[in-house]
């Protein structure tokens, strides 16, 4: 009598069940390293491609605003976007733990920072003109921007709350694609994915900006 694919796999993984008891832990974790795993990591070659450039264009299919600037004229960069901000929204910048001061230096009058220090209730960060943050990893292949919530990122509610975005993006922290982007997290910390503004089509196809995140993403890549 013939057996089916599913019978074939259900024996599979019962044998694997039964040996995995019989194994101690230490064991496992070898033999578990020990699995060869030949498959393709990366379907872009960082040291060929231009990824930084791949995570720009993605990026900014997603209807975000990408500039590439020096690492040098950072700090110009941010006072320049912040500014213009400031004269389309009124209101303080707030701004996470452990972001560089030197990001922010020569910030032009009337541009005013708050620190999520108490952190700050929604209804206050609603009325904020937008964040400036950091992020732990960028991925060229999906212009994706990925935050581990570590310093310069701050809390969730940071990022989701105020209607604009300014996230820095280290041309080191962008990696070709998921596998090498999640090859960089701590899997033990919080993640939050951005794609893009936030955005959804769910109702009649029609799309809608800003339902559970910013309106506004500005993205400045910092180049060396």
């Amino acid at each position: 009598m013939s057996t089916s694919a599913r019978d074939r796999i259900l024996s599979r993984i019962r044998t694997a069940n039964r040996a995995a008891g019989q194994v101690a832990p230490a064991d496992a974790d070898a033999a578990y390293a020990a699995l060869s795993r030949e498959y393709l990591r990366a379907h872009h070659d960082a040291g060929t491609n231009d990824i930084t450039g791949l995570f720009a264009e993605r990026a900014a299919d997603y209807r975000a605003v990408v500039e590439r600037v020096p690492e040098s004229g950072l700090p110009a960069g941010i006072a320049r976007v912040l500014a213009g901000r400031a004269a389309a929204a009124s209101g303080s910048f707030v701004i996470p733990d452990g972001l560089p001061g030197e990001w922010l230096a020569g910030l032009p009058a009337g541009i005013t920072l708050a620190r999520d220090e108490p952190p700050l209730p929604p209804a206050e960060l609603d009325q904020l003109a937008g964040v400036v943050t950091g992020c732990a990893v960028a991925i060229a292949e999906t212009g994706t921007i990925i935050l581990d919530h570590g310093p310069a990122q701050g809390r969730r509610a940071l990022t989701l709350v105020p209607d604009f975005h300014l996230v820095v993006v280290q041309a080191s922290q962008v990696a070709a694609d998921l596998a090498d982007a999640f090859g960089r997290l701590d899997p033990g910390r919080p993640h939050t994915l951005i794609s893009g503004p936030s955005a959804t089509s769910d109702i009649e196809l029609i799309r809608v900006e800003g339902v559970h995140g910013p309106r506004n993403l500005h993205v400045l890549i910092a180049e060396a």
